[in-house]
């Protein structure tokens, strides 16, 4: 199993000059994966910048979006901007998506929850378009560079729509941060749909562990923050690991579950929170 990090963008109130620095010392811990968070109605930095920060800090870790919120965005920008991000990293970047769950995440761009859905089916066309070199509305220029690839997709999300797109979209399945015994259902929900739908071989899938090493009280209350104003099931099982023994546990029941990657997502800001995970997962 691969071991990632995750960035603390989605920290209230996170230092932002501290996200590049972040990035610096996951890559020289060896993470496989620096990862975001994604909210807009929260104050912390934007995933896009916190992953064009990373991508401009590092050389070769991977860089993931868990799960970026697409749907509260106009399709064809956002295709520039993941396209400028990966074009940046060298083609580190892969997409993950999410279609959200919290109203106020569309309030505030200007949208509602109402169609995210559909809109994100026509939005998965445009990215791809885009990234081909096609002129972004019937206009004269494309709107990226030519060159410019492909980036994987992984999707988030609990239903059977989010499957769907998987299989038909995307790469694999990023899995939430709740109890392994509320996620395995969903990983092995994902392996079963990619073999209906003919795929080969299997998807590659990703888990999310919230975890504080350090300040574990202020970890504590960042994740009841954060999660505030999310679905009940969700916020009522966010587990957040702060020793050793629950680290260690969460690789080994992974393991167990044949997940791919594991990205612990960090609770504070602490840049000493890489060293402290790395000594006990890399």
């Amino acid at each position: 199993m691969q071991i990632g990090i995750g960035l603390p963008n989605q920290v209230r109130n996170v230092t932002a000059s501290a996200l590049p620095r972040w990035a610096t010392l996951a890559e020289e811990a060896e993470f496989s994966t620096l990862a975001t968070t994604g909210r807009y109605a929260y104050p912390g930095v934007s995933d896009t910048v916190a992953l064009a920060a990373a991508a401009g800090a590092t050389t070769t870790i991977g860089l993931l979006s868990a799960v970026l919120l697409a749907p509260a965005w106009p399709g064809a920008l956002l295709a520039k901007e993941i396209a400028g991000i990966d074009g940046v990293s060298g083609g580190r970047l892969t997409l993950g998506i999410g279609v959200g769950s919290r109203e106020d995440e569309f309030t505030v761009v200007g949208h509602d929850m109402h169609g995210r859905g559909a809109r994100l089916e026509s939005d998965l066309a445009t990215y791809r378009e885009t990234w081909s070199g096609e002129p972004v509305g019937n206009g004269p220029n494309p709107a990226v560079p030519s060159g410019t690839r492909q980036v994987p997709f992984l999707f988030g999300g609990y239903s059977a729509r989010a499957l769907d797109r998987m299989v038909r979209w995307g790469e694999g399945y990023i899995g939430g941060s709740l109890p392994s015994a509320m996620t395995a259902p969903s990983f092995e929900a994902a392996r079963r749909a990619w073999r209906e739908a003919g795929r080969q071989g299997a998807p590659k899938l990703v888990v999310l562990v919230y975890f504080a090493l350090g300040d574990t009280e202020t970890g504590r209350a960042n994740l009841q923050d954060f999660y505030r104003l999310a679905p009940r099931h969700i916020a009522a099982n966010a587990v957040l690991r702060t020793t050793r023994a629950t680290i260690e546990q969460s690789i080994t029941e992974y393991t167990d579950l044949g997940i791919d990657e594991i990205i612990f997502v960090p609770a504070t800001e602490d840049l000493d929170e890489v060293t402290r995970l790395a000594d006990i997962a890399t």
